[in-house]
């Protein structure tokens, strides 16, 4: 906590080759490579500097490194999201943008907003939550073939199938993987055991829960609702009460709760009431589905939190 008495923040604009800084959100930016060399060289930058908050926006990993090696030597930091950054930038009135402006807004940004700091993920999530995303890129590549072997020249169609064969072996071994990454930790073990539990959870909804979403039994239930994107938002002006929707969150999760919510509403008695009750209703698929989502979501939530496993009522 003593350097959250310090009035210094720095904002760190990362691309591939470069990571521009800012000391506060007026003056000079300095730039360091975005190698090891360079991250070290910005360490030692920014040490001296005793800052009460290190801020870096999600950049498609490339940020990574450095935030990995600064959380190392316990500095305070945080990673944004890009989108609530620019609207800062905006509502501020600065509409440019280049390296050295996106330095300066971070920095602005941690001063007038001051995000909390939370703890990185341990190098063991980390690796188990790059298995579920290389797991759904190969999902995603094995259905944009399959897709494309519909219409192809016939000549074309083995070339197609052999890749489709390629994809599926490595689909089999990263689960194989995921699998073991399980099951050596008895934690894991235990959430696994109680997520697939649920009627309408499978192994990967199950493991991508615990990579992308820990605090899953820590939240109350509409804490954990607008965490993962599925509280509808109110968008109300004066008389006008205009459709509730939902907004932000954590897209991957979102993407197993729908799937999960399907099979939920054919196979766990709960959650088929409720898809079948908003039917009746007249309300459209829509809204029906993400109730649906919303529900499980709180049922996980709260078999996580007394850590028991589904008990149908």
């Amino acid at each position: 906590m003593k350097a959250l008495q310090s009035n210094v923040f720095i904002g760190v604009d990362v691309s591939k080759e470069r990571l521009d800084v800012a000391v506060g959100s007026s003056g000079e930016t300095i730039s360091f490579a975005n190698s090891e060399d360079g991250i070290a060289l910005l360490s030692d930058f920014i040490k001296p500097q005793a800052p009460a908050l290190v801020l870096f926006e999600a950049t498609g990993g490339w940020e990574m490194n450095a935030v990995h090696h600064l959380a190392a030597q316990r500095l305070p930091l945080v990673v944004l999201n890009p989108r609530q950054v620019r609207d800062f930038a905006k509502a501020t009135g600065q509409l440019a943008k280049t390296d050295a402006i996106d330095a300066r807004v971070l920095a602005r940004f941690g001063q007038a907003v001051r995000p909390e700091v939370r703890p990185l993920k341990p190098e063991e999530l980390r690796k188990l939550d790059a298995l579920i995303t290389r797991r759904r890129q190969i999902v995603e590549m094995i259905t944009a073939e399959q897709n494309r072997r519909g219409s192809a020249p016939e000549w074309i169609r083995p070339d197609i199938e052999e890749l489709i064969a390629i994809l599926k072996k490595r689909l089999a071994a990263i689960n194989r993987e995921l699998n073991k990454l399980i099951r050596k930790s008895p934690l894991w073990r235990e959430k696994d055991r109680i997520l697939q539990s649920f009627p309408g959870v499978g192994p990967v909804t199950a493991s991508t829960m615990i990579a992308a979403l820990p605090e899953l039994g820590s939240l109350n239930r509409r804490q954990i609702a607008a965490l993962v994107g599925v509280a509808p938002l109110n968008c109300d002006s004066g008389t006008h009460k205009g459709k509730r929707k939902i907004w932000g969150g954590r897209a991957d999760i979102r993407s197993v709760l729908y799937m999960c919510a399907v099979t939920a509403a054919r196979c766990n008695p709960v959650i088929r009431e409720i898809y079948q009750r908003l039917l009746r209703a007249g309300k459209p698929n829509k809204v029906v589905r993400t109730a649906c989502m919303r529900k499980v979501l709180v049922i996980l939530n709260a078999m996580m939190r007394s850590k028991t496993c589904w008990q149908p009522t």
